[in-house]
């Protein structure tokens, strides 16, 4: 049961990228241009997943288990710290610079050409050598 609602969770999830047009590269960045001709359709979509987010944290709040009895993940931390302010400046230049994010460049691997494969690849190639250098950093003197 738990896999048919992930594989469900997961498929509306990616539908709902590709009807909102988070996986159309140049409306990305046509969002993320304020001093251009900015497109502010996407606020929308940010409210669409905002909103819902704030009610289901508080609901999870009030309660051990989730629905299906899995665990209910701890609210995560408010505090901003060193790894939090690096991590989200190299997102908003990659998402700025390719018009992805990791969401949408899944949803869009099927049909979004080479650009998509791309950032894929460079992506999960990141996540594989961040670990080493974040650990190198932190016994370096």
């Amino acid at each position: 049961m738990k896999n048919l609602v992930t594989l469900f969770c997961g498929a509306l999830f990616g539908l709902g990228l590709v009807v909102s047009g988070m996986t159309d590269t140049l409306k990305v960045q046509g969002f993320l241009d304020f001093f251009g001709v900015w497109d502010a359709t996407l606020v929308f979509v940010m409210g669409g997943a905002i909103i819902p987010m704030f009610i289901a944290w508080r609901i999870a709040a009030l309660r051990e288990k989730s629905v299906l009895g899995g665990l209910i993940p701890l609210t995560p931390k408010t505090e901003l710290d060193r790894p939090l302010i690096i991590g989200a400046i190299l997102f908003g230049a990659g998402w700025g610079l390719s018009g992805f994010c990791p969401g949408p460049a899944f949803a869009s691997s099927s049909f979004g050409g080479v650009g998509s494969l791309t950032f894929l690849a460079a992506m999960l190639a990141g996540m594989v050598i961040a670990p080493p250098i974040i650990r190198a950093a932190k016994a370096a003197p």
